[in-house]
């Protein structure tokens, strides 16, 4: 019997991708965000929630889409993300949030080496669940090739 994990389903543009829900604090419904000066495209800024700040990670620009206004399906996301040895809490703002969904371990793939200039080293792996493909973030290398402080901004140090 294949060991079985759970994630949560998100979805971006016309993509479904899945967080392992052992990395999942919360969801929360969009609100203003602080704006932080010279942060990079895809850091929306901050957000209180419950007197603890949380830099917010725009998930489309992230992945290299094209930035659009917030509806009334887009969600915040707010996660505990392994950064260098540290766990972090960081928001993703996403599209739209389905569903915790379990994924077979014998029914996930590592992502395809087609080459050329497709980042696949976010992904942890491909999932199936029914017809649709779920691709599962690998939140560490996700964060990690920035360079962006969020350490820092996490503990409530932006400048």
């Amino acid at each position: 019997m294949a060991d079985t994990a759970q994630y949560l389903t998100l979805g971006i543009d016309q993509e479904l991708f899945g967080i392992d829900i052992r990395n999942v604090r919360e969801i929360l419904d969009m609100r203003p965000i602080s704006k932080l000066p010279h942060a990079p495209a895809f850091l929306l800024g901050m957000i209180d929630v419950r007197g603890a700040g949380y830099p917010i990670v725009d998930l489309r620009t992230k992945l290299g889409l094209p930035r659009t206004e917030p509806t009334d399906a887009t969600r915040i996301i707010i996660l505990d993300v392994p950064v260098k040895g540290r766990t972090l809490g960081v928001g993703f703002v996403a599209d739209r949030v389905f569903e915790v969904t379990g994924l077979d371990a014998d029914q996930t793939e590592a992502a395809p080496d087609v080459g050329g200039r497709w980042q696949s080293n976010y992904i942890a792996g491909i999932g199936r669940k029914g017809e649709a493909f779920i691709v599962v973030f690998d939140l560490e290398r996700l964060m990690e090739a920035d360079g962006l402080p969020l350490a820092d901004l996490a503990a409530g140090k932006a400048a």
